[in-house]
């Protein structure tokens, strides 16, 4: 196939999959099965690779995720995103119908009402059918360019159809479903994790994460509920919902147009019982006056527009028995305490337990086992409890005593000063501690030994042959032969996993020990600025202080772990067995960009983002995240956010092409 042909082939490929998109994700009618888009995905994949050059912006391949995201410039809203008045009463909701009359001067208008999604708030921009920029609500004037995140949205069209205005502004929440957020907290239990409290929590984590990668794994969706642009080509709200639905957006299906107040009251019963049929949390409905002309009449407060609200839901409670109170090791040794219910209906769910948070709360709420409490859900699908039924209080009850030992290991807890949950300090041997940081440290993200899964985690400890890291590398062949659903290629896979760690960078094997605050990122400046394990040991407490990043807290950490002689062995372990104990120093190349900050955004033809990072400190730049007064370069590739590059030009910032760096730096580097 030539040129030509190929990038057709392409082109007619992306058309294919973003229609198979919309119909599988908008729609809810797919026309072809989930292995032929796949290969079909596939096959535009493999053709990107080879003709990177051809590739649409756009392209539903974008949705699994890149490594090009990452630096979340801070944007101005080119109209405020302002918040909404709220009710809870039909009282105040005649009010408010009352309010809107008086200021329009009669009574003929309409309303839609619209399911208020439990989500975060994003604004979408759409230039000639093609998404280009995705930015967070912030605080309403500035938000956050989170495009490459929002691309992995698989409902999200990012090419429309139809007959669409050649720019306009969509204003959604993006959210997601209870079976995902589910599924997603019953992994991190597994992992001895702390669950997260409700999906909104995970939707807003997930746009902040670093790579895009990361964000396509969790199972975000959108709905878009507004309209806007500079030209007012729409009478009413109603039709603008309606025509973008057509352009194929992802619009409210269960939204209503209501001809008056009564209306309106009958579509809030109508949900207030049926929202709990929904996949996804809502707390209430927004109200909205319908014409665009009456909208602009009605105008703004200084804080919320006058021509719509948002009646909240009243939040459901149920009672029960509270049977006992148990608790819950984590992987960094956090105890959370868990109410035992006698199991009850909640939102259309049967609730066994519930969270109590901590020591404190516990106290707070007076709660005992035997009570009666209640229980609310609400926003939140981790149920907790709120209150207790002191009515029903019995007369031989006594106030429950916090554990002071943790349960798994029999350690006596500590308490940090600035907060309020107590944890198990026997970090090396509480087996939920000891086999949650062996899951961490064979995790893709640090040792990467992808062979090696909790069931197998929890069956070598249980038999004794993996109390920590380090055991890993002792383990043999006739070892792993001899246990239950351990079969010879499974056990030459694990061993060959395990050989390759010994290969992973330095600062991954520093991210891997799990030291507590030591993330990926520190990791990196740790591993930069002291560049062996034996000078990390070695620094005291006001080197560590003096490395980027690191304050007191982080720093007494450090301190703290490097002096406990059960680490200290394990590293003799680690080193012996051969792992990474040096940062490899990249190779010098020049000093053309001595002195030099940089800053890279978009994708590019001839290198990757990280291989660019890299080339750019060979030749002695440093890379920035996003663009300031102290940036000498801004390295545009395509699709580069328009803020960063509007930023660059106010402040009189050199925009290079790829190929005018590669010129900068003397060719091919």
């Amino acid at each position: 196939m030539n040129e030509s042909g190929i990038r057709e082939r392409m082109a007619q490929l992306t058309r294919e999959l973003q229609e198979h998109n919309y119909r599988y994700y908008v729609l809810a009618e797919p026309v072809i099965s989930d292995a032929e888009f796949d290969r079909l995905l596939k096959e535009l994949e493999y053709l990107e690779q080879q003709h990177p050059e051809f590739a649409d912006p756009n392209s539903p391949t974008r949705s699994v995720g890149s490594d090009s995201g990452g630096d979340f410039v801070s944007v101005n809203h080119r109209r405020p995103m302002l918040s909404l008045g709220n009710t809870y009463s039909h009282e105040e909701l005649e009010e408010f119908d009352r309010r809107v009359a008086k200021g329009l001067g009669t009574e003929d208008y309409a309303y839609v009402c619209e399911l208020k999604v439990d989500g975060l708030a994003i604004s979408v921009f759409y230039e000639n059918g093609e998404l280009v920029q995705a930015v967070t609500r912030g605080d309403g004037t500035r938000g956050d360019d989170v495009t490459e995140n929002v691309k992995t949205i698989r409902s999200l069209a990012k090419k429309l159809h139809g007959d669409f205005p050649p720019s306009f502004e969509m204003r959604g929440e993006i959210f997601m479903h209870r079976k995902a957020f589910d599924r997603l907290n019953a992994q991190r239990l597994e992992r001895g994790e702390t669950a997260y409290a409700n999906p909104r929590n995970v939707a807003s984590g997930s746009l902040k994460l670093k790579d895009s990668r990361e964000v396509a794994a969790r199972p975000l969706d959108i709905v878009l509920y507004h309209y806007l642009d500079d030209q007012n080509r729409f009478a009413t709200h109603w039709d603008s919902l309606q025509q973008a639905a057509s352009w194929g957006l992802k619009t409210a299906d269960s939204s209503r147009l209501c001809r008056n107040l009564d209306e309106v009251k009958e579509f809030l019963a109508l949900w207030d019982e049926k929202r709990k049929e929904l996949s996804y949390d809502t707390d209430g409905v927004v109200i909205k006056v319908n014409d665009f002309a009456q909208q602009r009449e009605l105008g703004f407060t200084a804080k919320i527009p006058r021509w719509a609200i948002a009646f909240k839901f009243q939040t459901e409670t149920a009672h029960t028995e509270l049977l006992s109170i148990s608790f819950q090791v984590g992987r960094t040794g956090a105890i959370t305490p868990v109410a035992n219910l006698r199991p009850v209906s909640l939102l259309g769910t049967t609730v066994k337990r519930a969270s109590l948070y901590n020591a404190n709360e516990i106290e707070r709420l007076d709660v005992r086992p035997g009570d009666y409490v209640f229980v609310e859900k609400g926003g939140e699908i981790i149920p907790k409890v709120t209150g207790v039924d002191f009515s029903r209080r019995k007369a031989d009850s006594v106030p429950f005593v916090y554990i002071t030992h943790c349960p798994e290991c029999g350690t006596a807890l500590v308490k940090e000063e600035e907060g309020a949950l107590h944890y198990c300090p026997n970090d090396d041997s509480c087996p939920p501690q000891a086999k949650g940081r062996i899951e961490h440290f064979v995790a893709r993200k640090a040792m990467n030994i992808d062979s090696l899964g909790q069931e197998t985690i929890d069956a070598l400890y249980n038999q004794g042959m993996l109390h920590n890291v380090a055991d890993l590398y002792d383990l043999t062949y006739e070892q792993l032969l001899g246990m239950e659903r351990m079969a010879d290629k499974s056990a030459r896979n694990l061993l060959d996993g395990i050989a390759a760690s010994r290969q992973v960078p330095f600062e991954k094997l520093l991210f891997a020990l799990g030291i507590r605050h030591v993330g990926e990122t520190l990791a990196r400046k740790l591993a930069k600025a002291f560049g062996s394990m034996e000078k990390l040991e070695q620094a005291d407490l006001e080197t560590l202080k003096q490395t980027e990043e690191v304050g007191q807290v982080i720093a007494q950490s450090l301190y703290e772990w490097f002096r406990k002689p059960a680490h200290l062995q394990l590293l003799a372990r680690l080193r012996a067995a051969g792992l990474q104990m040096e940062s490899v120093q990249a190779e010098q190349l020049s000093d053309t960009l001595s002195g030099k900050t940089l800053v890279i955004s978009g994708t590019f033809v001839r290198i990757g983002r990280e291989e660019l990072k890299a080339l750019i400190e060979k030749h002695g730049g440093k890379n920035a995240g996003s663009v300031s007064k102290n940036t000498h370069y801004l390295v545009a590739g395509d699709g580069m956010g328009p803020a960063k590059l509007e930023k660059a030009r106010q402040l009189g910032v050199e925009i290079l092409t790829e190929e005018q760096f590669f010129a900068l730096i003397g060719g091919e580097g």
